[in-house]
C-alpha cells in the first residue's frame, strides 16, 4: 500500500467493478425494445381513441384501433364539457320459466343494481360491474335511431322458430325508405344474449322458456336546477322490447356468469 491511501485504493476497486460490470445480453436488449415498441403503440392508439375523429385513425384503420381499445382500454371524455354525461342506464331481465309443469313469468330483477353494488364502496372494481350499464347504452343508442314502424316491431314477441330472422325479416317488409336496422339487431343479439345469461343465473338454464329484457334510461336534474331543493329528476325513458328466444355465444361459460351474478344477486336481496 505504500504511497497509496486507502481512499484511493477504494476508489480504484470501485472503478473496476463498473468496468467489469457485463453488458446486457441480446434478449434483454430485445424484450427492452419490444416494451418501447409496446408503449409507444398503447400511448398513440389512447390518443388515436380519445381525441376527435381524424385522418389519423385511419393509419391503423378503424377496425384495429377498436379491437385493440376495447373493452379493457376503452376510454372518452364523456365526463367533461361541453356533453358530459347526464344520465343513468339501468338493463331490467325477467323470464317465463317452467315451474311444477307449468310456464310462470317471473318478476322484472334489475341486472344494473346487481353488477352496481359490486363497484360501489370498492376500491378495486371488477369490470363486470359495468356490463349492464354498456349493453343497455348501445342497445338504447341503436333503438332511438329507429323509425316509428321499426319501433314498434322491435315491441313484439319473436320467442318461435327463429326470432332473430322474423324480426329482420319483418323490417324489410316495411314500405318506404326506412333507416337501416343491422346496427340495431347487433345490439339485439347482444341484449338477449346478456339477458339469457342473467335469466339462466337466477331461476336456471333448464327452467328457462323466453326471456324479455327492459332498458331504460333516467337523466339527472338539469344543471339550471342543480340549486332547488324541490328539483326532481326527468321520468325515465324506455325502449320497448318484446319476448325473446334464449340465445348463446359459442365459448360463453354460464357457470361463470351464474357464480358471480347470483352470488351478487344473493348477497344484496332483502
Amino acid at each position: 500500500m505504500s504511497g497509496i491511501s486507502s481512499t484511493e485504493h477504494d476508489a480504484a476497486e470501485r472503478t473496476d467493478a463498473v468496468v467489469a460490470r457485463p453488458r446486457p445480453t441480446w434478449w434483454v436488449k430485445l424484450i427492452a425494445f419490444a416494451a418501447c415498441l409496446l408503449t409507444l403503440w398503447h400511448v398513440g392508439a389512447s390518443f388515436l381513441w380519445i381525441a376527435p375523429y381524424s385522418a389519423l385513425r385511419e393509419i391503423p384503420t378503424q377496425q384495429v384501433l377498436s379491437g385493440y381499445m376495447l373493452p379493457m382500454f376503452g376510454q372518452s371524455w364523456s365526463v367533461f364539457a361541453p356533453e358530459p354525461i347526464n344520465g343513468d342506464y339501468h338493463f331490467n331481465v325477467r323470464a317465463v320459466i317452467e315451474k311444477d309443469g307449468e310456464e310462470v313469468e317471473t318478476g322484472w330483477v334489475s341486472a344494473t343494481d346487481v353488477e352496481l353494488s359490486m363497484i360501489r364502496y370498492n376500491l378495486m372494481p371488477p369490470r363486470a360491474g359495468i356490463q349492464s350499464s354498456e349493453v343497455a347504452s348501445g342497445q338504447m343508442n341503436a333503438f332511438n335511431k329507429l323509425n316509428a314502424d321499426q319501433k314498434a316491431i322491435v315491441g313484439l314477441d319473436f320467442a318461435e322458430g327463429d326470432g332473430e330472422a322474423w324480426m329482420v325479416r319483418s323490417f324489410d317488409e316495411l314500405e318506404g325508405d326506412n333507416p337501416s336496422t343491422e346496427a340495431y339487431m347487433a345490439e339485439e343479439h347482444l341484449s338477449t344474449a346478456y339477458a339469457t345469461q342473467v335469466a339462466y343465473a337466477i331461476w336456471g338454464a333448464d327452467a328457462v322458456i323466453k326471456v324479455q329484457y327492459r332498458v331504460s334510461r333516467q337523466n339527472v336534474v338539469p344543471y339550471a336546477d342543480r340549486n332547488d331543493p324541490g328539483a326532481q329528476r326527468p321520468d325515465p325513458t324506455f325502449s320497448t322490447t318484446g319476448w325473446r328466444l334464449p340465445i348463446e355465444e359459442e365459448g360463453q361459460s354460464r357457470e361463470n356468469f351464474a357464480n358471480t351474478f347470483r352470488g351478487q344477486f344473493e348477497r344484496i336481496q332483502p
